[in-house]
């Protein structure tokens, strides 16, 4: 813990005297988040969240924000969002009045333990910055990894941060353009998605438009003023659309509030982008929400499912445009069940239908109901991915390798029994392996996608069946680290290409030698030695310049195959490309890699991709080949048989 008693500098802090009084405004907005915790406080824990006030009322007296009011504005505001909109205990919302004290006043964390208990100091020292001399990363990564190592023990740390952020993002319009800048950027890259992912919608949401706003304040001014106009020319149509279907639930005795919302200028902005299209051009720009009474939870499946029922009979379905989220739910514990409507305006409308449960806890998120493990198990496994992660040395890969895993979308795909895959979005079947296993992934050869035979590189789709197949033979290779998303994937991989040994040589990437060929060496600045055939111009030009560098090699063959590719120039017949592919896989026992043909006026060139071992294996094929009737040219390169 920290025990320096020397405030540290918060760029939002002047020391000034504040010449209103601000007081009474002060007690007014301290008393509602008494009152809002007093009915879930005990008597002796409200005295401690009163006395938590005063601590920080007096600590932070000298202080001011940017915007000119009181710095405890502040913290009453983090505690008031802790209290009100996350619904935290009442150490949490203690330790958002105190989130500032040890990080800008004199007052030591040793303090905090000893008048407030061990868990708000422990939830305070979290939240305190750490001046360091050296950061491992950098100042702003540290802090980072500092608040996602605490949830291995904690989630809560975290949320009130994230309270603190939402408060600081809502009042950035006081602070110089390079801080508005600094403070945005990492809120779209770090504090929106963990948010998300911590089912906060709601959090979520502002905290991306806030960022976006203060980022690129003409686009966002754009954007905000063209879904202005679009609300206002479609305001009467959709009206009628949303009567339509209040009144045919009403009929049905589904009591259900019905309104359309339009998607946040920071939604449209990320579509506009990821679609290429224009405002004007973008669809589902906003959407209805139907939102039903339950009176048991398990009835709110049999109500939507009427609901979709009842307005199915009313509007037209749009084929494929079902998203259950009520039985298969998003990793951050999402619930609706979405579908597209066609309304008399000849437009797809996109309904999404909830119980008041779902929509309330779209609010908070992985606060909202214990008794729902989707956010409780998402939350374990990035606490097993964080002890993952702090046992390797990742450097700058940290938070690539973190978001990755976590700040994505996610879509979840199935194993062929049916058991539920959680993936971010763009995941291919090789991370769908290796959330299966390592030692499915290590060894994963091609699979199959809705009974489909598929590459083990493609990207997958919500609601795939996967079903994958391996062979002892396939192994990682560099490559496949492009096609992966996840930090399981990635991290397995690297730990197997780091466990293969390194070749005694380097292949030069020029003239591609092979054992048997006459080669070279030359020894580079790095010490290792590139193989080169001894007719290559690139060692012939080293050799030139750097002699004492060329080093005799003995290039032997290996279990390595190396890729060829030989052309043959034939006369065309029947049966000539079976008798090829017999010749190389059948009798030399060879893989096709590719065969690619092209024909003129009865004479075929033929170009086959297979590996070699061996110069002389490679001569032992081009011979065969050449016996075959009818074959006239055989060769690699300029080599003519």
């Amino acid at each position: 813990m920290a025990t320096d008693s020397t405030p540290q500098t918060n760029s939002n802090i002047v020391t000034n005297t504040p010449k209103v009084d601000y007081a009474p405004l002060i007690e007014a907005k301290a008393q509602h988040v008494f009152d809002v915790m007093a009915p879930r406080t005990s008597d002796a824990d409200l005295i401690r969240l009163k006395d938590a006030f005063l601590l920080a009322k007096e600590a932070h007296a000298p202080q001011v924000r940017k915007t000119g009011e009181p710095y405890i504005f502040h913290p009453i505001a983090v505690a008031t969002i802790a209290a009100e909109e996350f619904c935290l205990d009442v150490n949490s919302v203690i330790a958002a009045f105190l989130h500032d004290v040890v990080e800008d006043t004199p007052h030591p964390i040793e303090e905090l333990a000893t008048r407030f208990g061990d868990d708000v100091a422990y939830l305070v020292d979290v939240l305190t910055k750490k001046e360091k001399k050296n950061y491992a990363l950098s100042k702003q990564v540290d802090n980072f990894r500092q608040i996602l190592d605490s949830m291995q023990h904690d989630i809560r740390p975290i949320l009130v941060k994230l309270a603190d952020r939402l408060h600081n993002m809502r009042t950035l319009s006081s602070m110089r353009p390079d801080k508005q800048m600094k403070t945005a950027g990492e809120t779209d890259y770090f504090y929106a998605p963990l948010a998300n992912r911590l089912g906060m919608y709601y959090v979520k949401t502002e905290l991306e438009n806030l960022s976006l706003k203060f980022r690129c304040p003409h686009e966002f001014e754009e954007i905000s003023s063209l879904i202005e106009k679009d609300r206002e020319q479609q305001k009467e149509r959709l009206e009628r659309f949303r009567l339509q279907m209040e009144a045919t639930l009403a009929e049905a005795g589904i009591k259900a509030t019905v309104k359309v919302e339009y998607r946040q200028p920071y939604s449209v902005w990320r579509k506009m982008r990821k679609y290429g299209d224009d405002f004007n051009h973008l669809k589902y720009r906003h959407f209805t929400d139907i939102i039903f009474d339950a009176p048991e939870r398990e009835d709110e499946k049999a109500i939507a499912l009427r609901i979709y029922s009842l307005l199915t009979d009313r509007f037209r379905e749009k084929p494929g445009g079902i998203s259950n989220y009520i039985d298969s739910p998003k990793e951050n514990g999402y619930q609706s069940f979405h579908v597209k409507l066609l309304a008399d305006f000849g437009r797809w409308q996109e309904v999404h239908i909830s119980s008041r449960r779902m929509a309330e806890n779209s609010h908070i998120g992985y606060r909202a109901d214990s008794s729902h493990d989707i956010i409780g198990r998402w939350v374990e496994k990035f606490r097993g991915v964080l002890r993952d992660i702090g046992t390797h040395d990742c450097g700058i890969d940290f938070m690539e390798r973190v978001t990755a895993s976590f700040y994505n979308d996610d879509i979840m795909v199935f194993t062929p029994k049916g058991k539920e895959i959680i993936l971010p979005q763009k995941s291919s079947l090789l991370d769908f392996a290796y959330e299966i296993s390592e030692e499915l992934g290590n060894h994963a050869k091609y699979g199959r996608v809705n009974g489909f035979l598929t590459a083990i590189t493609a990207p997958l789709r919500r609601g795939d069946v996967v079903q994958i197949f391996t062979d002892e033979a396939t192994h990682p290779t560099a490559d496949r680290l492009e096609h992966v998303v996840t930090y399981k994937a990635k991290n397995a991989i690297r730990e197997y290409l780091e466990s293969v040994p390194e070749p005694k040589f380097l292949r030069c990437p020029h003239c591609h030698p092979i054992p048997g060929e006459e080669v070279i060496g030359f020894k580079g600045e790095d010490g290792r030695l590139t193989v080169h055939k001894r007719d290559c111009q690139v060692v012939i030009r080293l050799a030139s310049q750097f002699g004492d560098d060329i080093k005799s090699v003995d290039f032997q063959p290996d279990e390595t195959l190396y890729p060829v590719t030989v052309t043959v120039k034939a006369v065309d017949r029947y049966h000539l490309f079976l008798d090829i592919v017999d010749c190389i896989s059948n009798k030399l026992n060879l893989n096709i890699d590719s065969y690619n043909s092209t024909t003129v006026e009865s004479i075929v060139t033929i170009q086959i991709a297979f590996g070699i071992h061996s110069y002389q294996e490679l001569q032992k094929i081009m011979s065969h080949i050449s016996g075959i009737p009818d074959v006239d040219e055989v060769r690699v390169g300029e080599m003519t048989l």
